[in-house]
């Protein structure tokens, strides 16, 4: 049975415990509505701060997992965030902000997030993708008026019941809604076992696309893949000569090579030189990528040689939020009051489950993120590019500029 497509699957839950229960995110006279008709924040501008929590994100991940594989989606993470920073106040609202590298008011950021939301849903018959949110509440829970009416508007959030007295029932009613949502691609969020407290606010991504220029499974052959200096696997090396986006970063010692879906998203594949992985990782920043962006040029690869590959990741993600300045929102100091009246909350866990395919066809891939409250031919010399040691990836949404997903592929093999 061959593996037919490039998956990124994503779950990630923010675990809002009922711990402890002041800037309101917009003038309390003004709807959102009307907020929205003045709006003159783009998805681009929302997209350089995504990319710089990205890529902070990602040197927590990697120097916390040496040598493992890291997969994740970025765009799920900020969403959830900025979400939850919609009931926040004080400085544990600009704690939040400032964490996701957001220069921006409160009043753009969740405008930003409205557009972009309503950009990525946008249908098309090239790409399947979907991004939503959703809220889990105890019926007896009383949200605000002003945070039910901005989670709507701003997050287009429903509203769902659950009984969290009864945790198996309430598990299993998250992990069905999850299920769903990402055309079963993530079939658990939360185990049987686990504790939910009182409210959660969760963010899903599915995305399916296929590549503008297939590989044929025919060509697909066993190659060796060097997960290091002493340690080589053997994978099912997928192969193909085509034009695409491709420059060599003699700076940072790498190669990039863009593979295009039929929908013009991509995937930007980076390859570091031996030894240069570390180096590499360093320096990601939003500035490196907008100049890897501009660098790339059509060139044609007469051999483009990819595993296919399943890999997982699991985090818990408090820590390294906390690393990041996120840090009173889990503690009892943490001010949720936009949310509700009834309790004061916090923030207990972070968790974020995903996993990434790669295929002939092209990607796959979903995502999900609980917040738990309490041009023309040039062809030069034949040129080789071969992944067989571990590089990154990033796929790429064309119109907005959002990283959807981000990670690294260490040892295909590890699933």
């Amino acid at each position: 049975m061959r593996a037919e497509r490039m998956s990124t699957l994503l779950a990630l839950g923010l675990l809002v415990a009922g711990l402890c229960s002041s800037v309101h995110c917009l003038p309390e006279n003004v709807t959102p509505e009307e907020q929205h008709k003045g709006a003159s924040v783009d998805d681009h501008s929302l997209a350089s701060s995504n990319t710089d929590f990205a890529f902070s994100l990602y040197k927590q991940l990697a120097l916390e997992n040496p040598n493992k594989n890291v997969i994740f989606s970025p765009l799920s993470i900020s969403i959830a965030l900025a979400f939850l920073s919609l009931g926040a106040r004080g400085s544990t609202v600009t704690e939040i902000l400032e964490g996701l590298k957001f220069n921006l008011t409160e009043t753009e950021i969740h405008q930003g997030f409205q557009h972009l939301l309503q950009t990525l849903n946008k249908p098309s018959n090239q790409l399947q993708l979907s991004v939503g949110n959703a809220m889990f509440m105890p019926e007896e829970l009383e949200l605000l008026d002003k945070f039910r009416k901005d989670a709507e508007a701003f997050y287009t959030s429903e509203v769902l019941s659950v009984n969290f007295k009864d945790s198996e029932a309430a598990v299993k009613l998250i992990n069905e809604y999850v299920k769903n949502k990402t055309h079963g691609k993530i079939e658990k969020l939360f185990n049987d076992h686990d504790e939910l407290t009182d409210l959660i606010l969760l963010n899903y991504i599915f995305f399916k696309a296929l590549w503008k220029t297939p590989f044929d499974p025919h060509r697909t052959y066993d190659s060796e893949f060097h997960v290091s200096e002493d340690t080589r696997v053997k994978v099912p090396m997928m192969t193909l000569g085509l034009e695409t986006p491709y420059f060599r970063d003699e700076e940072l010692g790498c190669t990039l090579v863009e593979l295009t879906y039929t929908s013009n998203d991509s995937a930007l594949l980076i390859l570091p030189d031996e030894g240069k992985m570390q180096d590499l990782e360093a320096k990601l920043n939003p500035e490196t990528l907008t100049r890897w962006r501009k660098s790339l040029q059509p060139r044609y690869i007469h051999n483009l040689n990819l595993p296919r590959f399943s890999i997982s990741s699991d985090y818990k993600l408090k820590d390294i939020l906390s690393h990041l300045g996120m840090k009173k929102i889990f503690t009892s100091n943490a001010n949720f009051s936009g949310i509700t009246n009834e309790h004061k909350l916090a923030v207990s866990q972070v968790v974020h489950k995903a996993v990434l395919d790669v295929g002939e066809e092209g990607t796959e891939g979903a995502a999900v993120t609980a917040v738990l409250v309490l041009g023309s031919s040039l062809i030069l010399d034949a040129l080789t590019v071969s992944f067989d040691r571990p590089f990154l990836i990033s796929i790429l949404h064309k119109d907005t500029q959002s990283i959807i997903f981000l990670g690294k592929v260490t040892n295909p093999k590890e699933a």
